[in-house]
Formats: C-alpha cells, structure tokens, sequence
C-alpha cells in the first residue's frame, strides 16, 4: 500500500464548508478523523493522509451527494492551496500560473502529482491520485480538477471552460454524464488515460486581474524557504531522489553536482547511501523507471522523447535498461499496460 503522505490543513476546509452546507455535523466528521479545529486552524499544519482519507469517507457516508468531491470546488479560494494560491494569484497569466502547479505543489500536500503537457493546439494539465480506495480517489480527484477550473475563472475573471475534461474512473453508476459537463463547461471523458483539463492553447496567454510581480518574487522566496524545510526532513535517500528529479530535466546529472546540493563530496555522499543500505545508482535506476512506467501510461509521447527525458543519450540504451527492470520493452509494456480506449 503506498504512503498517503499529508495534506495541508487549508485543502481540506472546501469539504468542512460543503458538508455544513448540506447540514452535516463537522464536528463529528472532525472526531471520526481524529482531528481538531485547532489542526485546521494552523495553514502551517500538515495533516496526516490517512487523516485526509478518514474525513472525506465520513463526509461521503453521511451524505446524500454522489457529486460531493466536485460540489465541494465551490468553496476553493487562494488559501486553499496555501502559499501556491497566492503565487497563481499574482501571475501574469493563465499560463504563467499553470506553470507554477509542478514546482509548488508540494506545499499543498503529496496526496497527489501535477505534470502539464503540451501539443500543437492544446495544454494538459494533469493530475494523479496517490490514494488507492476507489471511491476517495474518484472525489478527490473531482474536486481537483474541478477546483482547478473555478480557481482559474475567478483569478481570470472569465468564465471559461476547458475543450474537454478526462477522468481515469468510469461514470458512476446512477450519474447523469449531463451533471459533470454542467459543472466544466464542456466535454466530459470517462475511462481514460490520466485525469486532465484541456485547455486550448490561446486560453494561456489571459491576463490575471491581481498580478503583481513584486509580490510574486516575494511569495516565491517564501515558498522556497518552505520547500526547503520540507527537503530537510526527508531521509536522505529521498532528498536525492527529489534533486535528481529537478535535474533530469537538464540532462543526466553529474555525481558531483548532486553532492554539491548536500554539501557533500561524491565520496561522502556514497557513504551515507551505502550506510542506508542503496546507492547512486540505485536511486536514479529506480527513479528512471518510476518515470518512464510513468510517462508511458499516463502520456503520448514517443518513447525516444521519453528516453531523452530521462537523461539516456540514444533510444537503445533506454530500451536494454527498461527490459532490465521490467522484463518488457518500451512498446511492450506500453501496449500491455495501457487499456484499451
């Protein structure tokens, strides 16, 4: 079972302020998730996953709204996303704001992973659920997406929709498809590869009505210092994982140039990963292959895009070093594991 991780106390009052709307008994719900008001009190405050987990299925055991993830985006403002609503707030742009989500988010919590792809036409913005249960996971990512949707409109004071919205989960039984369109604003795909807003391309370049460059630069020293709390208490072996994902970005990252991140020389860094009983190696290994199963179910890029993303400087070498981990290549396991759309 994965670790649910936790989520900032501020995400989890758009559910508090539904479940009052609909009369429900929030201290109760509070109590059967071993929380306080006081937890929720404190933005700083990160609650624990499974506390998230236990709140939302009171909530929907309580309640008549099969749509209660995706109701509960009305109640979304800045503060529901801590300091990364603020930033959004001050961009330039739609598309300045969207580029944001990925590098912040984690100050939201890590209930769950951003990534924005783009095409020709159109932008991607896509969420992934790290929570197993069917049915939590269906209304946390409802209430994502769709807060992402009502966040963007009222920070753009237009009230536009995305081309279309796709959902991994299939419609729910006794849902009309009419209810979700009703709530975008377009489209709605069920049963497909990743959770995701598609926005046209033209949409991006909107101009936000609170931009304030200034204010922005300042929110953005202040999220990195968070961030940077955040990295200091992860195991070591994580922080290496984490800087290795921001420099795959950039080409395979040189051993010394990760050290120099911890302060460390190659030498000292490899000690205390053999002392935690893995290595370099094993680390970008397994990161490599998380994000190439990764980017092969959830994307359409080709897979020499992927092998070039991933730090490989020729398709082949990707090839040889996925069927090392998988026993498949590339293509195969693509095939394999993707359903059938």
């Amino acid at each position: 079972m994965n670790s649910l991780g936790f989520t900032a106390a501020p995400a989890l009052l758009k559910y508090l302020r539904h479940a009052e709307s609909l009369g429900l008994d929030t201290d109760l719900a509070l109590q059967a998730a071993q929380l306080s008001r006081e937890d929720l009190s404190d933005n700083a405050k990160r609650i624990p996953g499974d506390s998230h987990e236990r709140l939302l299925k009171y909530l929907l055991n309580q309640c008549d709204d099969s749509l209660f993830g995706l109701h509960s985006a009305r109640y979304v403002q800045p503060g529901s996303w801590s300091v990364l609503g603020y930033i959004t707030l001050n961009c330039a742009t739609l598309g300045e704001a969207i580029s944001r989500i990925v590098p912040y988010e984690k100050l939201v919590g890590d209930m769950g992973v951003s990534r924005v792809e783009s095409d020709a036409e159109h932008t991607r913005l896509i969420w992934s659920c790290r929570h197993d249960e069917p049915l939590i996971r269906r209304h946390m990512v409802e209430n994502v997406l769709a807060s992402w949707l009502l966040y963007a409109r009222w920070i753009a004071d237009k009230d536009y929709s995305p081309t279309a919205v796709w959902f991994e989960h299939a419609q729910p039984n006794g849902v009309h498809k009419e209810a979700y369109q009703s709530a975008f604003g377009c489209e709605v795909l069920f049963e497909q590869p990743c959770n995701a807003l598609i926005v046209p391309d033209q949409l991006l370049a909107i101009e936000l009505r609170q931009a304030d460059p200034n204010l922005l630069r300042t929110l953005e020293e202040h999220a990195l210092a968070l961030m940077a709390k955040l990295d200091d208490e992860q195991p070591l072996t994580a922080r290496v994982k984490g800087t290795l994902r921001l420099l795959l970005k950039d080409g395979l990252p040189r051993k010394e140039r990760v050290a120099e991140r911890f302060g460390m020389t190659v030498r000292t860094l490899q000690r205390h990963l053999q002392q935690a009983g893995t290595s370099y190696q094993s680390i970008l290994d397994e990161l490599r292959q998380e994000l190439a199963e990764h980017y092969l179910l959830r994307s359409d890029l080709p897979v020499q895009e992927i092998a070039s993303y991933l730090g490989f400087s020729e398709s082949r070498s990707f090839h040889r070093s996925f069927k090392t981990w998988t026993g498949q290549t590339p293509g195969e396991y693509r095939q394999a594991q993707r359903p059938v759309r």
